[in-house]
């Protein structure tokens, strides 16, 4: 596996925890383990008690986002020995304490600890009294689960752990004391590198002590995170008084991973049984599981047993620190810094990370004598020209460093010095190229290599010349090099303002139709808006613009005539004799009869007024068109219609006139003053006698004196029969009012009031 692949592995194995959000309170064991301290014998009682202090110290994963330490925690206390255990008594209610972050920088400052990595210890401390027995006595603690992304157990998200102390009958009677582990075991360590920890305990009886590595013990499960019982044998908190010892122990991932082998490889891991020295490379990137066991022994007896297990993360490590310095070449270690002609180097030092540079040390072969420096950056004074060594050492003679030095090999040239200068000559009236002549000097020798920068293009010629394309102050900087790569830069500053050498001028037209607007385009170069100019323009007008934009009111043919004075003061001039010429247009215009036409009278006769035309066409909107002089077009609904005439002179000049008319809808009517309904087919209804042709709205209404309304109609062609809204019951004789309202096909709102007379 290598390190991208372990990365997915915990990438995987959070992903999994986020979905599993119950049986996530588990996922947080790393370690663990038991200690005792004996407080004294009771002679006074039958048997004889002896009292003891019970330290259980657990580590969890603090960023796991698992559960954090039971508080309370109940512990178990059992009688027995081999596979035979007597439940006896829990201990409840017992809180954590001490919480704290474990530092996990194993004091290398080569390695970059990942950022998903934490671990986090708290302990459980209490006292109890036993009495003395011919059986052992087992304290424990059980609880589920550990990090899904261990790798060399089987189901480790379902695993869970016991941490137990055995008080053998021989530890009581000589009111012994348990070995204490001395240091918590690396969190993080490196891949393919050394580990040599030890991972030795104390013991203040002076016991010999043996170390191995040995299975850790499993209890509980995953039973209870939905729903079920947490605290059965197999719940996420196993009841003391319901589970009893033997504890099994973890399955490991076979055939790579056993408990002497518990993080596999090859040459594996392994511990010293005389010091506790952990030692070895491990080779394969992930997480592991490690057991070891600490057996004490007094007179070459067995008293006791101390078993701890913690979770090593196998890494790639990142080396922190890199030798880095401001340089002319850099080759991998190798840096190689030019001066030219300057004595004094002074060294920029781009170290990083700065944070894990514990001192630096510089030192350069100055004539066969060191000069040493111990600053981050460090200024040296060579004494003349020549080539020159040195190293800058990060870490060196830095106590566990050892895998964090680096260096930079240093290589110094002192060459000669470069000068670089350039003049330049041209026209400062006429436009044209300047020309520069190069006037650097090296004390190398001849110069190389030329870098020249006008701002408008470059050359890598010695002496060039370049036509600007703009006025202005033109700044021109030269690099020169030598055959050392010396490198020097001058600078100057070009006045260029001259005229053009060529008067450019392009009209939009030359031909223009009276009146002519001409647009007189000035495409002269070098010029711009500090240069004056003066356009005549023919017809006795006069212009200071760039692009003069002219209006020509008669006909005629005109010579224009342009002045350029550049701001030094050289002037220059062109005239075009007979540039524009502008010719005759003719006048549009007509008139229509009817001058209010309608739907009615809907043929609209055209006469044309314009003045010299030789040729007409009309548009009748989009309806039609003509080419006679005085057309007639027949409109067939009403509305608003755009007339255009445009009208052809002999010059080739148009001209256009444009004018809407209206047609209007044809409305004539007559209201009668009286009417008979009767049924005698005569006058027997009362409405508008004549046309609304074209309207786009009709009503008509009726109302008595009373100011009921008795009648009222959208529709022209009906009218009031003598009723009262069509009910059957006749209205008396008498006078009626009405209101007529209709729109025409203008938009119009009209009205018109009146009324009549009913006769019976």
């Amino acid at each position: 596996m290598n390190i991208k692949s372990f990365k997915l592995s915990i990438f995987t194995g959070l992903i999994v925890m986020m979905f599993l959000p119950n049986s996530i309170l588990g996922l947080h064991i790393i370690g663990g383990d038991v200690v005792y301290r004996c407080l004294g014998i009771n002679t006074s009682t039958n048997p004889n008690q002896v009292r003891y202090e019970i330290t259980f110290t657990m580590y969890r994963d603090s960023k796991s986002q698992g559960a954090d330490f039971d508080n309370p925690a109940n512990f178990g206390v059992y009688r027995g020995s081999g596979n035979k255990w007597q439940y006896v008594r829990t201990i409840t209610n017992i809180s954590v304490r001490n919480k704290k972050d474990i530092d996990i920088n194993n004091d290398n400052p080569c390695i970059i600890v990942p950022a998903n990595v934490g671990v986090q210890s708290g302990t459980y401390i209490f006292e109890i009294s036993l009495p003395i027995i011919d059986d052992s006595y087992m304290i424990s603690f059980q609880r589920c689960c550990r990090n899904n992304t261990v790798l060399n157990l089987v189901d480790p998200g379902g695993t869970g752990a016991a941490f137990t102390t055995e008080i053998t009958p021989e530890a009581q009677r000589l009111c012994n004391n348990s070995p204490v582990f001395e240091n918590f075991p690396p969190v993080v360590i490196c891949v393919n590198r050394p580990i040599n920890f030890n991972h030795s305990a104390k013991d203040v009886d002076g016991d010999s002590l043996v170390y191995e590595f040995c299975a850790p013990l499993t209890a509980g499960g995953t039973e209870g995170t939905n729903g079920g019982n947490a605290q059965s044998c197999n719940g996420v908190t196993p009841s003391p008084n319901r589970c009893p010892p033997p504890y099994s122990e973890v399955t490991f991932r076979t055939p790579g991973y056993t408990y002497d082998k518990p993080m596999g490889g090859d040459p594996v891991v392994y511990i010293d049984s005389k010091t506790g020295i952990i030692g070895g490379s491990p080779n394969i990137l992930g997480q592991y599981v490690v057991g070891v066991c600490v057996k004490e022994y007094r007179n070459g007896v067995l008293i006791s047993s101390l078993r701890r297990d913690f979770q090593f993360n196998v890494t790639t490590c990142e080396q922190a620190v890199h030798a880095n310095i401001q340089a002319s070449l850099k080759d991998g270690k190798d840096y190689t810094l030019n001066s030219c002609g300057n004595e004094i180097i002074h060294f920029k030092n781009l170290s990083t990370d700065i944070r894990y540079i514990k001192s630096y040390y510089w030192e350069f072969d100055i004539k066969g004598s060191p000069k040493t420096f111990t600053t981050r950056d460090a200024s040296v004074t060579f004494p003349g020209l020549g080539t020159y060594t040195g190293t800058m050492i990060l870490n060196r003679n830095i106590p566990g460093a050892q895998d964090c030095i680096d260096t930079a090999n240093i290589t110094v040239n002192i060459y000669p010095s470069i000068k670089t200068d350039f003049s330049f000559k041209y026209d400062t009236c006429i436009s044209g190229p300047v020309s520069f002549k190069d006037l650097s000097n090296s004390g190398a020798g001849p110069v190389q290599k030329w870098n020249w920068n006008f701002g408008e293009g470059t050359s890598v010629q010695k002496d060039p010349a370049f036509e600007f394309e703009l006025p202005g102050l033109k700044t021109v900087r030269l690099i020169s090099e030598d055959v050392n790569s010396c490198k020097d830069t001058a600078v100057h500053t070009v006045n260029y303002f001259p005229v053009p050498s060529l008067i450019v001028v392009e009209p939009n037209t030359f031909t223009g139709c009276k009146p002519a607007t001409i647009t007189f385009n000035n495409l002269s170069k070098p010029i711009d808006d500090s240069y004056s100019l003066l356009w005549n323009l023919g017809d006795g007008q006069t212009s200071a613009d760039f692009s003069p934009v002219h209006l020509y009111s008669e006909s005629g043919v005109y010579s224009v005539r342009l002045k350029i004075t550049s701001p030094l003061g050289c002037t220059t001039e062109k005239q075009w004799n007979n540039l524009i010429k502008v010719v005759d247009s003719p006048i549009a215009g007509f008139s229509y009869d009817p001058e209010e036409p309608n739907l009615l009278f809907n043929t609209v006769d055209f006469t044309d007024n314009s003045v010299g035309g030789i040729a007409w066409q009309w548009r009748f909107d989009t309806l039609g068109v003509s080419l006679f002089q005085n057309p007639s077009y027949t409109f067939r609904d009403t509305g608003t219609y755009l007339i255009e005439q445009i009208v052809l002179h002999s010059s080739g000049c148009t001209d256009t006139a444009r004018t809407q008319i209206h047609i209007l809808p044809y409305v004539n009517y007559l209201m009668p003053n009286a009417f008979t309904p009767n049924n005698d087919g005569l006058n027997d209804v009362f409405k508008p006698v004549g046309t609304f042709q074209g309207v786009s709205y009709y009503h008509l209404s009726v109302w008595n004196r009373w100011g009921e309304r008795l009648f009222d109609t959208d529709d022209p062609s009906i009218g009031w029969n003598g009723q009262r809204n069509n009910t059957g019951e006749f209205a008396p004789p008498g006078v009626y009012a009405y209101i007529l309202e209709y729109v025409n096909g203008l938009g119009e709102k009209k009205s018109d009031k009146g009324q009549c007379t009913l006769i019976r």
